[in-house]
């Protein structure tokens, strides 16, 4: 199975979206909440239907932006939020995005890639993040089989493949998550170095 444009696209439109809760994550929203600096450049990658995106947007982040190799969920956030400039959407595939950020949000787009390309994500993350930034989200704690995405993975491995390039400042499951994803998700905070 190639996880591709073609196949992100058919899900949507299958409405095979089961990773899709319908609003923030409360980790997500928890840890947005207590963020001072509304001037930080934000990406949110492989954002799907964006609630995350929508609700840093909402609450005053007017410098976030949010890519997928799928149109139809950026669409969807176009239809939701009409007056948005489009600019804030970025219908590319991850890898490819050359800008840098200041904080990145991982909202299930880790879990969403095929596995090998996990040694390619983490050093496109530090690319992509200006000196000091994070990447700050969720990462699936259920065993890792071909079975997916999502993908999942334990806290041994991801702090393996993140600890040479980030300092790792939070990796503890979410004492917070919605009722399906009770202990299986990890919040991080991830520091470049």
């Amino acid at each position: 199975m190639k996880l591709n444009k073609d196949y992100w696209e058919n899900r949507y439109h299958l409405n095979e979206i089961g990773w899709d809760i319908g609003t923030v994550s409360t980790p997500l929203k928890e840890y947005i909440d207590q963020i001072e600096n509304k001037e930080l450049k934000i990406l949110i990658p492989g954002a799907g239907n964006g609630y995350e995106f929508e609700y840093l947007y909402n609450t005053g982040f007017q410098n976030v932006f949010v890519i997928d190799i799928a149109k139809t969920p950026l669409e969807n956030i176009q239809t939701r939020m009409p007056h948005l400039d489009d600019k804030h959407l970025i219908h590319k595939d991850f890898f490819e995005l050359s800008d840098t950020f200041d904080l990145i949000i991982e909202q299930t787009f880790f879990c969403a890639i095929a596995p090998d390309l996990r040694k390619q994500y983490v050093p496109k993350m530090a690319s992509l993040l200006n000196s000091g930034g994070k990447i700050v989200g969720l990462l699936f704690q259920f065993p890792l089989t071909e079975k997916g995405p999502p993908f999942g993975g334990n806290e041994n491995e991801y702090r393996a493949l993140f600890q040479n390039q980030f300092n790792i400042k939070t990796l503890e499951t979410a004492h917070n998550s919605i009722k399906p994803r009770e202990n299986n998700e990890l919040f991080f905070i991830f520091e470049k170095k």
